[in-house]
């Protein structure tokens, strides 16, 4: 079986309801775009408009390895559309309010998957069949994970135990395998370099980073690693809690599938080094509670009554040697942990599928599938169940953003 083998092969489209161009200061656009991710199509359209980041704005992160179509908005953004290589920009009108991920209520998506024989087509047609049923575990899946380097450390838990020098290593100097030519040379440069501020700002190119340890170079007998860490990026600083937390809940839910469903049941799937149960049934006896269950996204906020949930949540943080009071970030404000709730189960809706000739693979099948997913959900999780195969992690995912801090 092979996956992504051309971008037509992964098509995701962004459905939104909640957001009109009934007029306001917004501009609002469809982007459609094609083997590029989110982030460098927004370069696009900043190089080519001249228009500062901080004036758009975007639901969600899209595939970069597939056809996508999300929504844009550009405070003040001019009254045409764009198109530049692989990224086409439709002007659709004037909104009151910028794009957010709240308005995202789900993605469409087509999947081929190629290269199978008839053994492999009639195991996926039995998967799919209990998908269709019982649904699937709605884990975060490796998009949300793309920080975490080598080490396998979140950056975000020594941040939350207040080690800030150990997390802004993880974060400005850790090897990662999704680093470009670029990062890696400068974070080699820093290893080299840690400790050695004025050496290190020397040694490096113009960038985000540099501009990090010239705040250190500035101060070397006595460095503000705390400071220097509220420097980075906020959307990166905010990743990082999210790919921690993500972390946290997908140990829970695998917590709670393996403490009620029969280890028959039960076959395991890797997802940012972590070997995690997937359900080929629910238990009669349970999935009816199952299927309607919402766990909370952990965090120092989140206060439970004495029980099977939070003897669960509290085995989980002790096994990360973390207590959940510790899951929050004491400094800067203007990154938090989420709060909420998330369904422990999803099931693919409008679901179809068809098997054909597979015209790059003489000889062989391809499956397409075609189904709908609520805003949260990972197609990638549907197909690693369906394939047992492992996708190649995109673009890290942001969540809908907190209710309030911290």
């Amino acid at each position: 079986m092979k996956l992504k083998c051309i971008p037509a092969d992964f098509q995701v489209d962004e459905l939104i309801t909640s957001l009109r161009s009934n007029g306001g200061g917004f501009a609002l656009y469809l982007l459609t775009k094609q083997s590029i991710g989110t982030l460098e199509a927004i370069d696009h359209i900043v190089n080519r408009w001249n228009i500062p980041r901080s004036q758009i704005a975007w639901a969600g992160l899209k595939d970069r390895h597939a056809r996508t179509s999300q929504y844009v908005t550009i405070k003040g953004g001019p009254r045409q559309g764009m198109q530049a290589g692989q990224v086409d920009l439709k002007f659709l009108g004037y909104a009151t309010r910028p794009v957010h991920p709240r308005d995202i209520v789900s993605n469409r998506f087509t999947v081929v998957i190629r290269d199978m024989d008839a053994a492999e087509i009639t195991a996926a047609k039995q998967t799919l069949a209990e998908a269709e049923r019982d649904g699937l575990p709605n884990y975060f899946d490796e998009q949300r994970f793309g920080s975490l380097g080598e080490s396998g450390v979140f950056i975000a838990q020594p941040w939350c135990k207040g080690d800030y020098e150990k997390a802004l290593w993880l974060a400005l100097a850790e090897h990662n395998v999704h680093d470009r030519p670029d990062e890696r040379e400068q974070k080699k440069i820093l290893r080299e370099h840690w400790g050695k501020w004025p050496e290190a700002k020397a040694a490096l190119a113009r960038s985000h980073t540099r501009s990090v340890i010239t705040y250190l170079a500035d101060k070397p007998i006595k460095p503000d690693f705390k400071r220097a860490l509220a420097l980075v990026r906020q959307d990166l600083r905010s990743l990082w809690l999210a790919a921690y937390q993500s972390h946290l809940w997908n140990q829970m839910l695998a917590a709670v599938l393996e403490a009620n469903c029969r280890p028959e049941d039960l076959k395991r799937q890797r997802i940012a080094r972590q070997d995690l149960p997937f359900f080929t049934a629910l238990p009669p006896e349970h999935r009816g509670w199952m299927l309607d269950f919402q766990m909370p996204l952990p965090s120092a906020r989140l206060h439970l009554e004495p029980g099977d949930l939070k003897d669960l949540i509290d085995d989980v943080m002790q096994a990360e040697g973390m207590e959940l009071r510790e899951v929050r970030v004491k400094f800067p404000r203007d990154a938090f942990f989420s709060r909420g709730e998330r369904p422990a189960i999803f099931r693919p809706e409008e679901l179809q599928h068809d098997t054909a000739p597979d015209e790059l693979y003489p000889g062989r099948s391809k499956l397409t599938l075609k189904f709908t997913l609520r805003r949260g959900s990972y197609a990638t999780i549907f197909v690693k169940r369906i394939t047992g195969l492992a996708m190649e992690a995109e673009e890290e995912e942001e969540e809908t953003p907190a209710e309030g801090a911290e």
